[in-house]
């Protein structure tokens, strides 16, 4: 067993926590507080070929594997959840169904402007009234005129209305089979087609920089070639890169839990109370211990899930468990480390308070951890 990271991986993780340390630190308390998405960003980060890690170079991507992947999110999101939820969502699930399912043609025209970083990506399966339930959406398309005509609402989208956005891939009802089941498919929508129209920025508790809206479909007519993958195979497309975002996420996770960790051992040894550091406190001492240990324990459960990944193995049950536990380190590294800080960390201007306003959406987003509960014990009692 190595546990090192290979020396390419850390020689890229090393240059991301430089940049990151320039370019989005010294930023993020500002672009939180404007609810500004900073698009110059994204831009650098697709000039060092991070816009499309997951990619393979024939598409303008760097094809890296899942653990450098994972490597890179923990240095983006120590520095700012915003931007790494961001990247997030454009490295999986915008951009790996146009991979996995896309043609040639799709791959040129909308994945590899992804992946060069030239676009930012988005995913559209939330509705009003479907999320947990994915099978639930109530979007529908309909073929006319030579392609197809999409009706509906998607909510709590990622990166659908910056200055960058290339378009949506989305999930639609196309009809029923001989069974009356619903039958799905996926679409890409650019950005501009007549009658799909983005509301306005949604304001959320956290992630206040990470552009976020409810997107509208009126008679939205797209050719016959915007269509990904076979019609009918939509859900099941959806679902097989889901997998690779929770690793995704359980890293956005991981990647909170250490900013938590170095902001509280930053605090309670430069804060002095009864003339003593905090750190010098067992009280204060403890907390910095649970935050580590925890931190340690979701960072072997992430990595080995991407491990499991570039392996060719089974890992969907790996992944599900590192996002559920290392969202929850997450939340408990978050609120140990704001009462570490204490009445500082309770004002808005502290880091702290940043990262603990975007903890709880980790328990939430890329599937409930109610949901992750089910995927997991699922495969438990197969496998018994």
């Amino acid at each position: 067993m190595d546990f090192d990271l290979p020396e390419e991986t850390r020689a890229l993780q090393d240059m991301v926590r430089d940049f990151a340390a320039k370019e989005i630190t010294p930023h993020a308390a500002r672009w939180s507080q404007d609810e500004h998405f900073p698009t110059p960003v994204f831009t650098k980060l697709g000039e060092l070929g991070l816009m499309g890690m997951l990619v393979p170079e024939e598409y303008g991507g760097a094809g890296s594997d899942t653990v450098s992947y994972v490597a890179v999110m923990e240095e983006l999101g120590a520095a700012d959840q915003s931007v790494a939820s961001s990247w997030n969502a454009h490295s999986t699930i915008a951009s790996l169904p146009l991979l996995a399912y896309g043609s040639e043609e799709q791959k040129k025209r909308w994945l590899a402007p992804l992946a060069r970083g030239s676009a930012i990506g988005a995913f559209g399966l939330t509705e009003p009234e479907a999320g947990s339930d994915a099978a639930g959406i109530a979007t529908v398309a309909r073929r006319a005129d030579g392609g197809w005509m999409l009706n509906g609402t998607k909510m709590f989208i990622t990166n659908a209305g910056t200055e960058m956005s290339q378009g949506v891939t989305l999930l639609a009802v196309t009809g029923r089979d001989d069974g009356d089941n619903k039958r799905y498919a996926t679409f890409y929508v650019p950005t501009g087609t007549p009658g799909y129209t983005c509301g306005p920025q949604l304001k959320k508790l956290g992630w206040h920089a990470m552009d976020t809206r409810e997107l509208v479909f009126a008679d939205c007519w797209i050719p016959d070639d915007h269509l990904i993958g076979e019609e009918g195979s939509g859900l099941r497309q959806f679902l097989s890169v889901l997998d690779k975002g929770r690793i995704s996420v359980a890293a956005l996770g991981l990647s909170l839990a250490k900013a938590a960790l170095a902001l509280s051992v930053k605090h309670a040894t430069e804060r002095h109370q009864f003339g003593r550091p905090l750190s010098a406190f067992q009280a204060v001492a403890h907390k910095i211990a649970d935050i580590g240990t925890e931190f340690e324990a979701a960072r072997w459960m992430v990595y080995r899930a991407a491990w499991l990944a570039d392996q060719g193995r089974p890992y969907g049950t790996a992944a599900a468990m590192a996002k559920l536990y290392a969202s929850e380190v997450a939340n408990r590294a978050a609120s140990q480390a704001l009462q570490i800080h204490g009445g500082y960390g309770y004002m808005r201007e502290s880091d702290i308070s940043r990262f603990y306003a975007d903890a709880k959406i980790l328990e939430i987003g890329e599937g409930t951890n109610e949901i992750q509960r089910d995927v997991i014990a699922r495969a438990l009692v197969k496998q018994a």
